[in-house]
């Protein structure tokens, strides 16, 4: 296993205090990311260093870039689209008192796979649902207490997928069809090391993990070995994904909600980063 201190970079600074959901827009060149509490969308171009800005009227937990331009974007009360003229529109509304959407993922097939969970993060009162691009909806999780990381082998036919709280990142077969079966966990996350929040997926079919309160990222391999560990200096790491023009870059997320008293690069205050971009060797 290779152990890796803080070699980043700040990508962004710009105030939030629960970054999440960075996803590469390869259409744009630029890094969506998320201030899920502040119902904010953002948009960073590396090749400028522009940013953009986009203000939801609800808290939202996933952006994803649609293939025929503009987002699709996982509400508190449902999935809405925004369309390239900025119109918003619903997919599916299915609003739950006490419930917002978290995590999403698009699938090898196109499907949107978006969690939910409880504001108050009550045991089993999220889902993890499968949407269409004609707003059909198919719950194939439903008792989920945060839904968070998912993500696909790069040959499609493993999904990974993590509920926060059971610490573990679980691997699924996937079926004929696009759905999933025979659930059985990939790796488990040691009590004291965090708990694991969202995930990708590399080009080798290894799995990285960001650490909520536990300030690092990790890669396991295929069959669950751990194999790398980046060590940040912030406790509450939330996501990562791979982007730039080769999507050698790791980006990172980073939350200071709830912390009393938090690193300066924790989370997103003031000049704290948005997104990290870890430095390749």
């Amino acid at each position: 296993m290779t152990t890796s201190g803080t070699a980043f970079e700040v990508a962004v600074h710009e105030e939030a205090s629960l970054g999440e959901g960075p996803t590469w827009d390869p259409a744009t060149g630029q890094l969506l990311w998320l201030d899920i509490l502040n119902s904010r969308v953002h948009t960073y171009d590396p090749a400028t260093g522009r940013r953009g800005l986009r203000r939801t009227d609800q808290h939202v937990g996933a952006v994803k870039p649609r293939a025929g331009g503009g987002l699709v974007l996982n509400l508190r009360d449902g999935i809405g689209l925004l369309d390239p003229d900025d119109t918003f529109r619903w997919l599916h509304r299915e609003p739950v008192p006490g419930r917002r959407g978290n995590d999403a993922a698009v699938a090898p097939d196109g499907s949107l796979w978006a969690g939910t969970m409880r504001y108050d993060e009550a045991p089993g009162g999220g889902t993890l649902t499968r949407f269409t691009g004609d707003g059909t909806a198919e719950t194939l999780l439903d008792d989920v207490t945060v839904s968070n990381g998912t993500g696909w082998s790069p040959d499609g036919r493993l999904m990974y997928y993590i509920d926060t709280p059971t610490r573990r990142i679980d691997v699924f077969d996937v079926t004929a069809d696009g759905r999933v079966a025979n659930r059985r966990p990939l790796a488990t996350v040691e009590e004291g090391a965090g708990f694991p929040d969202g995930l990708c997926v590399d080009a080798d079919g290894c799995v990285w993990t960001a650490l909520w309160d536990g300030g690092a990222v990790r890669r396991y391999t295929p069959s669950g070995e751990l194999d790398r560990v980046i060590v940040l200096p912030v406790p509450r790491v939330t996501a990562c994904a791979f982007g730039g023009p080769d999507l050698t870059d790791l980006y990172l997320t980073t939350a200071r909600v709830g912390l009393p008293a938090p690193h300066p690069l924790a989370g997103f205050g003031g000049v704290v980063a948005g997104a990290i971009k870890i430095i390749k060797k």
